[in-house]
């Protein structure tokens, strides 16, 4: 059984007890290896926000589930950028710069923009994805030169281990930077926190956390 309901109780929790009102923070339902019908039943349960880790998985349940607001979180493939950039209304994990003019073919012909977050990799883990925070306002200003990507704001995995608020803290710096840098851009998303995590993330200003298992369950293959 789909847990919407006890997921969006604890991000309010969480909203209050950092001073924030609950409509300040969206929960994306991360349904990496959940079946459609699970996903279909977090939509009907209200909860609109559905994040995907691959592209093809995505692709089969957008054609399966339609009404959704789906967001590429996943590491994305230089010959996925296109693709992505056609069905997807957010992509969180823009993290390299060759990225930019792929995803920029790809939006082209899209009736609204692409929303995307540039994905940090603020601990300079080796094995994740993730450009370092000096990398970041790079990637946005090459994004100037795509008019159907909107560049929104910033996004991180911590480190697994330790106490995860101060990455969260330095991904809300560097935002503060960029917005100084680009002020004619919407940069006002910090897309940070999972399931094990997302209070954290909330308390240091996260404006999107991606849960999967708190709301799903197990994953139930891969």
């Amino acid at each position: 059984m789909v847990q919407v309901e006890e997921a969006r109780a604890r991000v309010e929790a969480a909203c209050r007890a950092s001073g924030r009102s609950a409509g300040s923070v969206r929960l994306v339902a991360v349904a990496k290896f959940q079946p459609a019908e699970a996903v279909a039943e977090a939509l009907a349960k209200g909860l609109p926000d559905i994040g995907e880790n691959r592209v093809q998985e995505a692709r089969a349940k957008m054609q399966a589930v339609p009404g959704a607001t789906w967001h590429m979180i996943g590491r994305l493939q230089s010959n996925k950028a296109a693709l992505a950039a056609r069905l997807f209304d957010w992509l969180h994990s823009l993290d390299r710069p060759e990225l930019v003019p792929l995803l920029g073919r790809g939006a082209a012909g899209r009736g609204t923009p692409l929303r995307v977050l540039i994905e940090v990799n603020v601990a300079g883990e080796r094995q994740k994805g993730g450009c370092a925070p000096e990398e970041a306002a790079g990637i946005v200003a090459a994004c100037r030169d795509h008019p159907m990507l909107e560049v929104r704001g910033l996004m991180t995995v911590p480190p697994t281990s330790g106490d995860p608020r101060p990455y969260f803290r330095d991904l809300r710096t560097l935002l503060s930077r960029l917005r100084e840098t680009f002020p004619d851009l919407p940069l006002d998303q910090l897309s940070m926190g999972m399931s094990g995590d997302f209070e954290a993330a909330i308390a240091e200003g996260a404006t999107m956390v991606r849960i999967g298992t708190a709301i799903f369950g197990a994953r139930r293959g891969g």
